[in-house]
């Protein structure tokens, strides 16, 4: 595998009727980690730490230029505060794909000076399945 760019990055998410909505057009920029938490199981006889790993998590923030079409960004997102579905997201670059179950956190909206209007939304793991490229 060469080194390659996030250009071509798909972002595909569940509308709250479970139906994958590819909402990349409108995603202007994401991030996301798959973090482990740890436990400090140091021994007064070391030097240095022992850790052992926990659980896994998956996070993801994502910001984008509203859209109010058919299965667009607005569409799948505006029913995070009234429906309480998990739904899928699934991140594709390269022929790799990370697929996870998440809860919409946060749908922000902001209407910018120069009149722009922008989202931005997080999102969680929610069903305890540990993330894993595929």
């Amino acid at each position: 595998m060469a080194k390659e760019s996030g250009i071509g990055l798909t972002f595909t998410l569940d509308n709250s009727s479970g139906a994958g909505q590819a909402i990349t057009n409108d995603v202007t920029d994401c991030n996301f980690s798959t973090p482990r938490n740890s436990q400090d199981v140091t021994g007064l006889d070391k030097s240095g730490y022992e850790r052992i790993q926990l659980l896994a998590d998956f996070k993801c923030s994502a910001n984008g230029v509203f859209n109010d079409a058919a299965d667009m960004s607005h569409a799948v997102l505006k029913t995070m505060s009234s429906t309480s579905v998990i739904r899928t997201l699934v991140l594709a670059v390269s022929g790799q794909s990370l697929t996870n179950e998440v809860t919409v956190d946060d749908y922000a909206l902001s209407r910018g000076s120069d009149g722009s209007l922008k989202w931005a939304s997080s999102f969680s793991l929610a069903n305890g399945t540990v993330p894993t490229w595929a």
